[in-house]
């Protein structure tokens, strides 16, 4: 499986598979800010250990971030600088420690992207064609388009609005459930749709969801299989898992602590769940070495050929300073660089993972806390310091617009 799904330099045209072009009204066509990486200043690991500070000062019981500099594009070996502070579990106090494994949340959805853009190179799926060619019935609009469930422009309701409208018992009621696709699809369609297919960018985890039946579909096989013969076996990701329905985190790990909506309420360990209310939307387990890993190889070309990582990155505007593509994210930093990757908020989790346009240098940061807005707009700040370098006057980025309720996966 590695030889098919890693790539380097040129693809065989037999596995390049022209697609239709999304409207041309809706994409960002401005040029990225892609400095390469020699071009960076150095990261500012002093500035990066402030940020981590100032998000447990705030509430978060501890954060952590890894850096990866690599000198050139396939080089294996990269200068790593590593930031701790706090612990990783309060009953424990065992301090935070880079090698910690964590739920990711939303960065799922850049693995889920990348199976089915795989798919899309081996003649299994055009992006312009309509989720229900592939999936007969299940959306009511035949105009709604794969391009259009992994751009988040398919109109489709973010059923998690109402599933963790109150945050604490809004999640107790689904930790131990577990869900079909279906059902969390029907969720959604109880309610109308935001928006005609292709109009606006709207978040919606029910769209990923169709991407995790999509791909099962395609293939016949689970989402972890093609996780892993995809992603996971060929580029050696030693800390990264799909478990659901399984509760527990494999191995060394992170604890997570979910802020109830109450003032002054003790912190609720979220650590174990099912994660069934977000499956291929967000309920992939990894490290920050591994996702540094992962991100790495995608913006390099190791896992797409270069017209499927083009489409990947056609953009649309997504909010003040970032863009969205297809499950990526980009990023526009103050200091004029844009980086690429996504962020997680999972009930106890907020990951921030971004890589340079050339994938050479990587950050993934965490926090081992959410529902809290002034960590996770302190956390935004990681990726200052880690692509901007020390600057005597430094205009911190918009934060991301944070919903009047949080949904947990909706970063």
């Amino acid at each position: 499986m590695a030889s098919r799904t890693v790539y380097r330099g040129a693809v065989p045209g037999s596995l390049v598979l022209t697609l239709l072009a999304g409207p041309a009204h809706a994409v960002d066509r401005r040029p990225d800010a892609a400095a390469s990486t020699a071009a960076l200043p150095a990261p500012d690991t002093a500035g990066l250990s402030r940020v981590l500070r100032t998000a447990l000062a705030q509430g978060a019981p501890g954060a952590m971030a890894r850096i990866d500099d690599h000198r050139t594009a396939y080089d294996d070996h990269a200068t790593v600088h590593k930031a701790t502070e706090g612990v990783a579990d309060l009953a424990t106090a065992e301090v935070m420690d880079t090698a910690d494994r964590f739920r990711i949340g939303s960065a799922t959805k850049t693995f889920s992207a990348v199976v089915l853009l795989q798919l899309a190179a081996e003649g299994k799926l055009r992006l312009d064609t309509s989720v229900n060619h592939y999936l007969p019935g299940l959306l009511p609009d035949d105009r709604i388009t794969v391009r259009h469930v992994l751009s988040h422009r398919s109109g489709l309701y973010d059923y998690t609005n109402d599933m963790f409208a109150k945050t604490v018992s809004g999640f107790e009621a689904v930790r131990s459930k577990v869900f079909t696709y279906r059902q969390l699809v029907a969720r959604s369609l109880q309610h109308a749709r935001t928006h005609a297919p292709g109009a606006v960018y709207a978040y919606s985890n029910t769209n990923f969801v169709v991407a995790g039946m999509l791909i099962e579909k395609l293939t016949g096989h689970s989402v972890r299989t093609e996780y892993d013969n995809r992603i996971i076996e060929p580029l050696k990701l030693r800390d990264t898992f799909y478990v659901h329905p399984d509760t527990k985190i494999p191995g060394r790990h992170a604890h997570g602590y979910l802020t109830p909506d109450e003032a002054g309420a003790a912190l609720v360990d979220a650590t174990e769940q099912t994660v069934s209310w977000a499956q291929s939307a967000g309920a992939v387990i990894s490290s920050t070495r591994d996702l540094n890993t992962f991100l790495s190889a995608l913006l390099g070309g190791r896992l797409l050929p270069a017209s499927q990582l083009a489409q990947m990155e056609r953009w649309v505007p997504a909010g003040t300073a970032q863009a969205y593509g297809l499950g990526l994210r980009r990023r526009d930093l103050s200091c004029g660089v844009s980086v690429y990757g996504h962020t997680g908020v999972v009930q106890g989790f907020y990951t921030y993972a971004f890589t340079t346009k050339d994938g050479r240098r990587s950050l993934t940061a965490l926090a081992n806390t959410s529902n809290n807005g002034a960590v996770q707009t302190t956390m935004l700040r990681t990726l200052e310091s880690a692509f901007c370098g020390k600057q005597t006057k430094t205009r911190i980025p918009a934060p991301f617009p944070r919903p009047a309720v949080e949904n947990d996966l909706s970063q």
